[in-house]
């Protein structure tokens, strides 16, 4: 079974995805403390570190094959300021990019909004490029796997590429820019298959709460709680696809 490092965990969208398609989550990092307790309810013998700055590989004790992650948009987003990887929040990729620097797994799977695309995702590329690993992204809307709404966010999935030697020059951007094309122009052979396949058919049944509304919400407890941690959470059925095709 494939084991997983969940990082940014929200609510464990990527581990029930992930887990779905066969792997198991052997440890979560999660600073947010509501969603910490959604992540004890569903996963109460995984192990939660609380803060990503503080984490190091060696405090995993398994083999790691994936890392995944969605981590913070809020510098990305165009609803924000704009300062990208160099802001506070969304600047955790680099704590991102160390782990998988320190572990060096099989996959990471990465996560982010669209506006990724022109704040950042050469940098993201790019570091990822330094530290030995390709990568191939493409933007997945929601709504490719049945969802009443559209959702469009940025998945990269990184892998060693062990048949790269020698660094890197100091990266340009003309050939920064030509590593996001390449990689785009990769765009998930395998996936888009599946979800070509999968959308509109049996999976498209986990969206049927309330399809007239095009809302999967319904009057609960603690609900602007809930709506947030369902904001910030990434689609599992994505993340199962995904999950589904890196190891097919």
């Amino acid at each position: 079974m494939k084991l997983v490092l969940d990082l940014f965990s929200g609510i464990g969208g990527f581990s029930l995805g992930l887990e779905r398609a066969g792997m198991r989550t052997v440890a979560f990092c999660e600073i947010d403390k509501k969603c910490q307790l959604v992540l004890k309810k569903h996963w109460p013998n995984v192990t939660i570190f609380d803060d990503v700055k503080n984490l190091r590989g060696t405090m995993i004790d398994e083999k790691i094959e994936v890392i995944c992650g969605g981590f913070p948009c809020q510098d990305i987003s165009f609803a924000g300021s704009g300062a990208g990887l160099s802001g506070k929040r969304s600047g955790l990729w680099f704590e991102f990019h160390r782990l998988i620097n320190e572990i060096r797994p099989k996959f990471a799977i990465i996560e982010n909004v669209a506006a990724l695309r022109s704040r950042g995702l050469d940098q993201v590329l790019w570091s990822l490029f330094e530290i030995g690993y390709d990568a191939q992204w493409h933007c997945i809307p929601a709504s490719a796997v049945g969802a009443p709404h559209r959702r469009d966010r940025v998945w990269i999935i990184a892998y060693p590429n062990d048949a790269r030697s020698g660094a890197p020059s100091n990266g340009g951007n003309k050939e920064r820019s030509a590593i996001v094309k390449e990689r785009e122009n990769k765009s998930f052979d395998r996936f888009s298959g599946l979800c070509a396949l999968m959308a509109g058919t049996a999976i498209a049944e986990f969206w049927a709460v309330e399809p007239e509304l095009g809302r999967v919400a319904n009057g609960v407890p603690d609900r602007v709680d809930r709506i947030k941690q369902l904001g910030n959470s990434v689609i599992p059925q994505i993340a199962e696809l995904i999950g589904r095709s890196i190891f097919k």
